[in-house]
C-alpha cells in the first residue's frame, strides 16, 4: 500500500457509475463526478479521461452484496465490470462490500444539502466517496 497515494472509485450501477477520488496520505475522499451509461454500456471514453487526469495507482470498486454478505442479481454485472476494467487499464482493482453506501450518501447529502431522491447523480458520486472513505479507513 506504501506505493499507492491516489485510488479512484467507482459506485457502478446500471444507469450511472459514481465517481471519487481518495488521497492515502490524508485518508480523505472526494466525489468527483457520476457518468451515464451510454447504451448500457459504461463510458469507457470517460473513464479513460479520468484515469489519465487523476492518474490513480488503484481502482476501488464497490461491490453490491445484501447486508447478510451475499450476492444478488448486481454482484455479477459488477464483477463483469470490474473484469473490463482489469483489462483495459493496468491497475490493481480492490473490491469492497459497499452495502448501503447509496443511502448513506443520500442520508449525508439530505442534511447538508437538503436534496432529495430526485438528484441521483449527486447520490451517485457521494457513494463513490463513501466506498473510497471505507477503504481508506481499512487500510
Amino acid at each position: 500500500m506504501s506505493n499507492i497515494s491516489t485510488v479512484l472509485g467507482l459506485d457502478y450501477g446500471l444507469k450511472r457509475i459514481g465517481i471519487a477520488s481518495g488521497q492515502t496520505i490524508t485518508g480523505s475522499a472526494s466525489p468527483i463526478t457520476t457518468l451515464n451509461q451510454v447504451n448500457g454500456s459504461p463510458d469507457w471514453a470517460a473513464i479513460e479521461i479520468l484515469i489519465n487526469q487523476w492518474r490513480p495507482q488503484a481502482l476501488i470498486v464497490g461491490m453490491p452484496y445484501y447486508l447478510d454478505g451475499k450476492e444478488n442479481d448486481m454482484t455479477k454485472v459488477v464483477e463483469a465490470f470490474c473484469l473490463e476494467l482489469e483489462q483495459r487499464f493496468p491497475l490493481p482493482i480492490f473490491k469492497i462490500n459497499e452495502a448501503l453506501s447509496s443511502y448513506e450518501a443520500e442520508e449525508i447529502l439530505k442534511t447538508k444539502t437538503k436534496i432529495g431522491k430526485h438528484n441521483k447523480h449527486e447520490i451517485d458520486k457521494m457513494a463513490a466517496a463513501i466506498i473510497v472513505q471505507n477503504w481508506l479507513d481499512q487500510q
